[in-house]
């Protein structure tokens, strides 16, 4: 892989989110009168932007989806976005990839403030030239429109650019922008959800995307 700018997703593709927001999740719907004690049901919801995720798999109109999206930030800025994990061998593979010169940036549908704050917290953010996420108010948590405000702002080539990340989201976001994109099958996309959507390169382990990089 060739590509001198490489965008990598945030959740599920550098960290494991899955008990920050998993609970979170969990806090908000209590908070509507809904009782889901079953956090591997809300692990859905890691990934895909979060207004819309209420709207689905709850059948939310959108002025309810709202209300769960504010009772669910009022417990991760606070608690839930540190109940979070980095997988292990990223700082490696992050430190090697500048190493071989390339520059990386964050593209991640979560709110750049919750973003930033976790790369702060977790020691990577020095790894990144910037990180790129959505607004509170929810403009650009559509990952076409977030990969294209950032090459836009970054003045990419596409033809050399990558996208990685453990999603759907990630690779529709990277073809509509004119992007390769990378599927990594340790986080929470299927094989068959992230196959369908017909990436450059898969790599089942994060150990097989450092080594693509050698």
């Amino acid at each position: 892989m060739h590509h001198s700018t490489i965008l990598f997703d945030l959740d599920g593709t550098l960290t494991d989110p899955r008990e920050g927001i998993t609970r979170s999740i969990q806090h908000a719907l209590a908070k509507l009168g809904i009782d889901e004690p079953d956090l591997t049901k809300l692990e859905p919801f890691i990934g895909p932007p979060l207004l819309q995720a209420f709207m689905e798999f709850y059948g939310f109109d959108e002025a309810r989806a709202w209300e769960a999206v504010g009772h669910y930030r009022e417990r991760f800025k606070t608690v839930g976005l540190y109940e979070n994990l980095l997988f292990d061998g990223v700082l490696e593979m992050l430190e090697h990839l500048r190493g071989q010169g390339r520059t990386l940036y964050v593209a991640t549908s979560k709110p750049s403030v919750f973003a930033r704050e976790i790369a702060r917290h977790f020691a990577f953010d020095h790894h990144f030239k910037v990180i790129y996420g959505s607004e509170l108010d929810g403009t650009r948590t559509n990952k076409i429109e977030l990969i294209a405000h950032l090459i836009a702002e970054e003045r990419l080539d596409p033809e050399h650019t990558l996208m990685i990340g453990d999603r759907k989201h990630d690779l529709i976001g990277a073809h509509r922008n004119g992007l390769q994109a990378v599927g990594v099958g340790y986080g929470f996309g299927s094989h068959a959800e992230l196959m369908a959507e017909s990436p450059a390169y898969y790599y089942a382990t994060l150990p097989a995307l450092r080594a693509a990089f050698s």
